[in-house]
C-alpha cells in the first residue's frame, strides 16, 4: 500500500491509458506495461477490483503528470488479470461501472491515485421519436461501418440490438469504433445520451467518407501496380521476341546511348541529369511518343561537340597578310583582329572577344568577319538576327513542346563541331521582340562573359560553355540596338568607300572574283578605268560595294553569253559601250549650278547607304506670318526650323532684315523628293541660311554645302557622319563644306583624297556661316533707318485708324 496516500471511500487507484478507452457497460481489455499501472493494478486486485481509468493528452509522454491526463475517466472493475511472462507486462479485462470526474490526483507514489466524483447522464426533453430516430440513425451507421471494414463482424450488431437504448447504443459503439481520442473523450464527457448519439452519428459519417476515399485510393494504386507490373511483362516478353527474331537493336541502343553519355566530357550534375533521361527511356513502350522526345533529346545533346576545339593559329604576319589580301582598306578592324591575337599569344588563356562592326550596306562586314575565321583557323558559323522576335530562337524550346530544338547559339555549335568557334551574329540591329518574348534579352547571358560559361538552352537544359566563342556581330547603325547589348560590345565603324576605293576593290577584288565564277579569263573580258569610274558614278549610289559587284556579274554574262554564241572571242569594256551593256544609267551626275541662287542651300545628309547632298528650298512671300514646312520631314527637322526663324527674328537688325517680317511674310520651306522621309537636327544652319538669303534676296553660293546644328543663338553644334557627308559633298561637286567646329577632331576619319580636294571650313557661330555661305554678306540698316522705318509703320497704322474712324474719310 502506497505509505503517501489515505483511501477513502471516493479515492481509487488510477491507470492512464494512452488511445485506448473505457465506457460505462462496456467491457474492454488491454496490456500494462508502465511500473506505476501495474502496482495500480495489484493495488485494485488485492482491495475491492476497482481501479479508476483515464485517457491520456499526448500518448508520447511515458511518466504523466496531473496536467498530462483528461479530468473526466471511468470508474471500472477488473474483471480478469493475467500476467504475460517475464512479469513485466500484464493483459487485463475490465468491465466500465459509471463516468466520474477527478477532484484531486497525486501522482507522487507507487501508482496514481485519484479522488472522484460519479457523473450521472443527464435527462433530456426529447420526443420519442426522435430518440427512436437518432438510435436507428446511429446503428444503421455502424452497421455500414461494420460491411466496409473487415476487422468487424455482424454479430457485433446482435449484441447491440438485444439493449437499444440510447446510452447504450452510444457507449457499445463508441468503444467498438477506433477513431481520435479527441473524440472519444469528447463522448465520455458528454452527459446527455442523445446529444452523445448525436456525435457519434457525425463521427461515424466522417469515418465512412475517410473509409471510401481509402478504398479508392487503395484500387487506384492497385490498378497502377497492376499496369506496371503488366507492362513489364510485355516489354520483357517483348526483349525475348527481338531477341529471337535477331532484332535486338532496342536493348543494344540503350546500352550504347549509356556508354557515350557515360564518356561525356561533361560535369557530374549533368551526367547523372542524362543518365536519368535514359533510364526513363529505357522503361518506355518502344515508338512510345514520351520514348521518341527523349531520344531525340539525347541524340541531339551526343552531337554536341563537347570538349572538341581548333587549335587558333597565331601567326601575327600570316593573319594580317590574309586580312590584307581579301579586304582593301579596313585599316582599324585589320588593327583591332591582329591586336586580339597578340593578347591572345601572349595569354592563351583569354576567353573569346565581342566585336560589332557597323557599317552602312555593303562594307564588307560579313566578309571580314569571314576573313578573321580563316586568320585565326576557326571554325566560322553565321546566324541571320534580321526579323527575329522569339527569345525561343535564341534560348531553344522546351523539349516537350512539339517540334522542339535547340536555340541558333547551340544550333550553331553543332553545325561547326568545334566549341570555340567564330560565331557571326548579323543584322542584330535588326532584332524584335513581341508577345514571345525579347530575343536581345536572351542575348545579354550569351555575350556577357561572366555568364556565358553557364549559358542555358531551354532545350539543352544543361549548361554549355560559350566563352570560348568569338562572336561578330554586324549591325548598319547602333541606335536600334538596345543599350544593355550595346555596352557589352567593342564597336568598329567601318566608313564607306570613296569612289577611288570602289574602283581599285572593283579592279584587283570584284573583277577577278566575278571572272572566275563565270568561267571568264583576264584576256577574254577587261574593263577600263573610264568604264569603271562610270558604273560607279552613273549605275551605283551606295556606301558600299554591293550593287557595284552586281553590275559587274552583269558584264560577265553579257560577255560569256556573246562568246558562247561565237559572236565574240573577247570583249573590252570603255566608257562608249558601257550603255549598251548596262543599259542607260539610272543615276545622273549632280547638275553643276552656274550661279549663286536666293533661297536655295545645299544640306549634307547622312543616310544608311551613305552621304548624299540634300537641297534646301524656301520662299519669302508677303503674308501673315504663316510657316509653312513640307518635303516630309520629321519632328526634328519643323523644330530645327522653328528655332532657325526665332534666330533670325533676333538678328534682323544686324542681317538687314524688317523687324516685322514674321508678321508680314509667309515663309515656306521644302525639301524636294517628298517621298523620301527626312529627319535630324543637322539640318539647323541649312534652313536658316536658305531663309536669311530669302528674306534679303541674296543668293547663296553655289559651291558650299553644309551641316550642323544651330541654336537660339547662333552657336553651331557638332553633326555625326562627317565621312560619309563630306563623300556625298565630293560626289555632287560641292568645292567648300562648312562644318562646326565642334567636329575639328574628326576631320582624320575623313578620307585623304577627300579632304585633298574640298576646301572645309569650321564655324563656331551662324556669323562663321554666313561669312563663308554669301559672297556679299548681308547689310545692317543704319540706326536712322530703322528708326525712320519704325515711326513711318507707325504713322501710317495711326493714320489707318484715324480714317477708320472718321464718316468723312469713308465718303
Amino acid at each position: 500500500m502506497n505509505s503517501n496516500t489515505t483511501f477513502t471511500s471516493n479515492t481509487f487507484p488510477t491507470i492512464a491509458l494512452r488511445g485506448v478507452s473505457v465506457y460505462p457497460g462496456q467491457l474492454s481489455n488491454f496490456d500494462v506495461e508502465r511500473s506505476q499501472s501495474l502496482e495500480a493494478i495489484k493495488f485494485a486486485n488485492n482491495f475491492d477490483r476497482r481501479i479508476f481509468v483515464v485517457m491520456q493528452r499526448d500518448s508520447s509522454v511515458d511518466l504523466p503528470e496531473a496536467n498530462d491526463l483528461y479530468t473526466v475517466g471511468t470508474l471500472c472493475r477488473i474483471k480478469q488479470f493475467l500476467q504475460l511472462p517475464g512479469n513485466a507486462t500484464c493483459r487485463i479485462m475490465v468491465e466500465g461501472l459509471y463516468r466520474a470526474k477527478i477532484e484531486n490526483i497525486n501522482t507522487a507514489g507507487k501508482f496514481i491515485s485519484s479522488d472522484i466524483s460519479p457523473l450521472a447522464d443527464k435527462k433530456e426533453r426529447i420526443s420519442a421519436d426522435r430518440k427512436e430516430a437518432l438510435i436507428r440513425n446511429a446503428i444503421d451507421l455502424y452497421e455500414e461501418f461494420i460491411q466496409s471494414n473487415r476487422e468487424y463482424t455482424p454479430e457485433m450488431l446482435l449484441t447491440l440490438l438485444a439493449n437499444p437504448t440510447p446510452s447504450n447504443v452510444s457507449d457499445y459503439i463508441a468503444q467498438m469504433v477506433s477513431f481520435p481520442i479527441e473524440d472519444k473523450q469528447a463522448l465520455i464527457e458528454e452527459l446527455k445520451p442523445c446529444k452523445r448519439l448525436e456525435m457519434l452519428s457525425k463521427i461515424l459519417n466522417r469515418e465512412l467518407n475517410i473509409a471510401a476515399i481509402e478504398k479508392e485510393l487503395s484500387e487506384s494504386a492497385n490498378e497502377s501496380m497492376q499496369q506496371a507490373q503488366r507492362e513489364y511483362f510485355l516489354h520483357e516478353e517483348m526483349k525475348v521476341i527481338q531477341e529471337e527474331l535477331g532484332n535486338g537493336a532496342g536493348i543494344d541502343d540503350i546500352e550504347e546511348l549509356r556508354q557515350k553519355l557515360s564518356a561525356l566530357p561533361v560535369s557530374q550534375e549533368a551526367k547523372d541529369k542524362l543518365l536519368r533521361d535514359l533510364n526513363h527511356l529505357a522503361k518506355e513502350p518502344y515508338g512510345s511518343s514520351e520514348s521518341s522526345v527523349i531520344r531525340s533529346y539525347l541524340e541531339t545533346v551526343l552531337e554536341i561537340p563537347w570538349g572538341v576545339k581548333t587549335e587558333e593559329q597565331i601567326d601575327l604576319k600570316k593573319a594580317r597578310k590574309i586580312l590584307d589580301k581579301e579586304h582593301y582598306g579596313l585599316v582599324k578592324v585589320k588593327e583591332r583582329i591582329v591586336e586580339y591575337l597578340a593578347v591572345k599569344k601572349l595569354s592563351p588563356d583569354i576567353k573569346g572577344g565581342l566585336i560589332c562592326l557597323v557599317g552602312p550596306p555593303g562594307t564588307g562586314k560579313t566578309s571580314i568577319a569571314q576573313s578573321v575565321a580563316h586568320a585565326t583557323n576557326r571554325k566560322l558559323v553565321r546566324i541571320s538576327l534580321g526579323g527575329v522576335h522569339d527569345e525561343a530562337e535564341i534560348r531553344g524550346h522546351r523539349k516537350t513542346y512539339i517540334g522542339a530544338m535547340p536555340g541558333r547559339i547551340i544550333d550553331g555549335i553543332i553545325k561547326s563541331k568545334s566549341c570555340n568557334p567564330l560565331m557571326v551574329l548579323d543584322e542584330i540591329d535588326k532584332l524584335g521582340s513581341d508577345y514571345k518574348g525579347d530575343p536581345s534579352s536572351a542575348l545579354l547571358e550569351v555575350f556577357d562573359a561572366e555568364q556565358n560559361s553557364t549559358f542555358r538552352d531551354n532545350f539543352l537544359e544543361i549548361p554549355f560553355d560559350l566563352s570560348e566563342v568569338f562572336f561578330i556581330t554586324t549591325a548598319n547603325t547602333v541606335d536600334t540596338i538596345p543599350r544593355a547589348l550595346l555596352d557589352r560590345m567593342e564597336v568598329i565603324e567601318l566608313p564607306s568607300y570613296t569612289d577611288e576605293e570602289k574602283k581599285l576593290i572593283a579592279k584587283n577584288y570584284l573583277l577577278p572574283k566575278q571572272r572566275l565564277k563565270h568561267g571568264l579569263t583576264k584576256e577574254q573580258l577587261t574593263i577600263t578605268d573610264k568604264a569603271l569610274s562610270g558604273i560607279i558614278s552613273g549605275y551605283t549610289k551606295e556606301s558600299g560595294v554591293r550593287i557595284l559587284e552586281r553590275q559587274v556579274a552583269k558584264l560577265c554574262r553579257k560577255t560569256a553569253t556573246k562568246i558562247a554564241n561565237g559572236d565574240e572571242t573577247s570583249v573590252k569594256v570603255n566608257d562608249g559601250n558601257l550603255e549598251s551593256l548596262l543599259g542607260t544609267a539610272p543615276f545622273k551626275p549632280e547638275e553643276k549650278r552656274l550661279c549663286d541662287t536666293v533661297g536655295l542651300v545645299r544640306g549634307l545628309a547622312w543616310t544608311e547607304v551613305g552621304g548624299e547632298v540634300l537641297d534646301c528650298e524656301v520662299a519669302a512671300l508677303d503674308g501673315t506670318g504663316k510657316l509653312e514646312l513640307t518635303g516630309n520631314l520629321g519632328d526634328v527637322m519643323k523644330e530645327s526650323a522653328k528655332a532657325a526663324v526665332t534666330y533670325i527674328r533676333s538678328k534682323a537688325f544686324e542681317l538687314g532684315i524688317d523687324p516685322e517680317f514674321y508678321k508680314t511674310k509667309d515663309i515656306h520651306i521644302h525639301f524636294p523628293e517628298a517621298a523620301t522621309p527626312k529627319d535630324g537636327p543637322s539640318a539647323g544652319v541649312t534652313v536658316t541660311t536658305a531663309i536669311i538669303s530669302a528674306l534679303t534676296g541674296l543668293g547663296v553660293r553655289n559651291d558650299v554645302a553644309m551641316t550642323g546644328e544651330v541654336t537660339l543663338r547662333g552657336r553651331v553644334l557638332a553633326i555625326g557622319g562627317l565621312r560619309e557627308k563630306t563623300m556625298g559633298a565630293l560626289r555632287a561637286g560641292v568645292k567648300t563644306v562648312i562644318v562646326p567646329e565642334e567636329n575639328r577632331a574628326d576631320i582624320n576619319d575623313i578620307d585623304p583624297l577627300v579632304r585633298s580636294k574640298l576646301n572645309i571650313v569650321f564655324a563656331k557661330t551662324m556669323d562663321d556661316v554666313i561669312a563663308s555661305a554669301f559672297r556679299i554678306p548681308p547689310k545692317k540698316e543704319n540706326k536712322c533707318q530703322q528708326s525712320t522705318s519704325i515711326m513711318l509703320n507707325s504713322l501710317s497704322q495711326q493714320l489707318a485708324n484715324n480714317n477708320s474712324s472718321n464718316p468723312l474719310a469713308k465718303a
